[in-house]
């Protein structure tokens, strides 16, 4: 089942409701179930493997080549806006950028850390539904999801520096010190000249040799791209070179069943200071900031 379909609400009550069609190809439903099955697969391979030292599918490559789990730990928790749609997040100088969707309630946003605290922020037109958002030297670049349209704003004043366009949906955004790097939804990335704001190239994602669609929100972390998966607790971590996906973090749980409201509130922010070897994850509507530490 296409987990856009099951949004169930349409752009005119604000929902991001993405690419939904009311004719879809057998072609898409296939890979939309493909990427599904891979991912459920591998959660339940983990404790099946190490009990019988078996996978549960027959792996095409050697067993080192395909997607590993890694486990995590929460370090902190953070208070965050509960009102916040979160569709991009950063870490810049001690406190969090956050951009955020619905239409007539997109923002980009500045945030105290560790008090959540909103010190700054702007707000998008009406017709704009906030996406991803990145760092360039002193400039914040904001994607929105269907109007083609992307911004790009002083880091201390929000002063809009520069509007570009590009041809696809915007989703998630990163930089990974050289080119900026978009998802759209779909399992392919798109790298984009920071400056000119031309596409560079195109990186096809794969997990254990099939593509997994829905991308959305990215961090660039220690030379990976981390990339929420939309609608799933999943996030993948990605190699520049080749696009495969070298392993995953299942964050199931990690929101108490109290603090969800049942509204979207899923999984989809990822942040990183790179100072001090911190990871942040957060989600649409979440109350809490959290900072996780990767388990050797």
């Amino acid at each position: 089942m296409s987990r856009k379909r099951a949004r169930g609400r349409d752009e005119k009550s604000g929902s991001k409701r993405k690419r939904s069609r009311v004719v879809i190809s057998v072609a898409a439903l296939a890979v939309a179930a493909s990427a599904t099955l891979i991912i459920g697969t591998l959660l339940r391979s983990g404790s099946e493997s190490q009990s019988n030292g078996t996978a549960v599918d027959k792996p095409t490559t050697t067993s080192d080549q395909r997607a590993r789990q890694v486990s995590y730990e929460v370090i902190n928790s953070y208070a965050h806006d509960s009102t916040s749609f979160t569709q991009g997040l950063l870490w810049h100088e001690g406190g969090f950028y956050e951009s955020t969707g619905q239409y007539g309630q997109s923002k980009l946003r500045r945030l105290e850390f560790p008090s959540g605290k909103v010190l700054k922020e702007i707000s998008l037109t009406p017709e704009l539904f906030g996406e991803g958002l990145a760092l360039v030297e002193r400039r914040l670049i904001q994607l929105t999801w269907k109007s083609h349209r992307g911004f790009v704003y002083d880091l201390d004043t929000f002063r809009l520096l520069q509007e570009f366009s590009y041809d696809t949906e915007g989703w998630g955004l990163t930089y990974d010190g050289k080119n900026l790097i978009l998802s759209d939804g779909s399992s392919d990335l798109f790298y984009f000249d920071p400056q000119t704001f031309k596409p560079v190239r195109k990186l096809a994602v794969r997990m254990n040799g099939q593509p997994i669609r829905d991308l959305n929100e990215l961090e660039f972390i220690d030379g990976e791209i981390w990339a929420n998966v939309w609608q799933t607790d999943i996030i993948l971590r990605i190699a520049p070179s080749t696009g495969k996906v070298t392993s995953f973090l299942d964050l199931k749980g990690v929101l108490a069943p109290s603090d969800k409201t049942g509204r979207e509130d899923v999984l989809n922010g990822i942040a990183y200071d790179a100072d001090h070897k911190r990871i942040f994850i957060t989600g649409k509507l979440w109350p809490r900031i959290f900072e996780i530490r990767i388990r050797s």
